[in-house]
């Protein structure tokens, strides 16, 4: 479903008519309702982030259980994706018409696949684990548990920024993406280095640099996330601008 189908709106006929109340065109939608929808999707971001840390975990600590718990709970990912959506769709057809209860709702239908794509990430992330597990270990694992950590911290302050609707929280986190992206340059260098030095560890090492670019999209992601949040609460687009 193409965005412009979320957010046509049949017309009220009712609220057309000239002998209308006025002050129904700035009906807001039930706080209930909002909270519901909040509710959701930070439901939906702490699975994630469970994700990446359980996924990353799995790598570090040789534990192929645990990866393999991570792909199943996939599915509960994508379950809540699409009751998110049907919840926003239900939410537009209630004919508010309160601009920052509308861009609310668009942040969340935003949002959802975004948290879906990074719980993508974090399947993946489970999957080399299940691989690496079974080879012998390549030490050290550079900064990946550290990299691991700020993807999590990052997606965490998002999600706390979502809810309480702060831009200020959400521009200090895409800030933090470039600690994310420095990290990536230093581990790819290192696992270069490591390719060259030890032909024999190349397709652990090459894993591993798979991995480093989960996390890193991963950081992308959440920055997509934090700026949806600057739109949502100030109604400014940012993307590509930085502000």
């Amino acid at each position: 479903m193409q965005m412009a189908d979320f957010l046509f709106i049949e017309p009220n006929p009712s609220l057309a008519s000239p002998s209308a109340n006025p002050d129904a065109f700035m009906k807001e939608l039930p706080e209930s309702a909002l909270n519901e929808l909040r509710d959701h999707v930070l439901l939906m971001g702490g699975e994630v982030e469970r994700a990446i840390d359980e996924a990353t975990r799995a790598l570090i600590e040789r534990d192929s259980e645990m990866a393999e718990q991570v792909l199943r709970d996939d599915d509960r990912v994508d379950a809540l994706e699409l009751e998110a959506d049907q919840l926003c769709v239900r939410l537009l057809g209630m004919q508010s018409q309160a601009a920052n209860d509308l861009r609310l709702v668009v942040t969340a239908i935003k949002i959802t696949p975004i948290l879906e794509r990074i719980a993508d990430h974090a399947c993946n992330i489970a999957r080399a684990a299940i691989y690496l597990n079974d080879e012998p270990q390549l030490k050290p694992y550079f900064d990946l548990p550290k990299m691991s950590w700020l993807a999590c911290e990052m997606l965490r302050l998002s999600l706390d920024a979502f809810a309480a609707a702060d831009a200020d929280t959400a521009r200090a986190v895409i800030a933090r993406d470039d600690d994310i992206d420095r990290l990536y340059d230093r581990i790819f260098h290192e696992l270069l280095d490591r390719m060259s030095n030890d032909p024999a560890a190349a397709g652990r090492a090459a894993r591993l640099l798979l991995v480093a670019k989960h996390l890193e999209r991963i950081g992308d992601y959440v920055t997509d996330i934090c700026e949806l949040i600057v739109y949502m609460k100030e109604a400014m687009v940012i993307k590509h601008s930085r502000q």
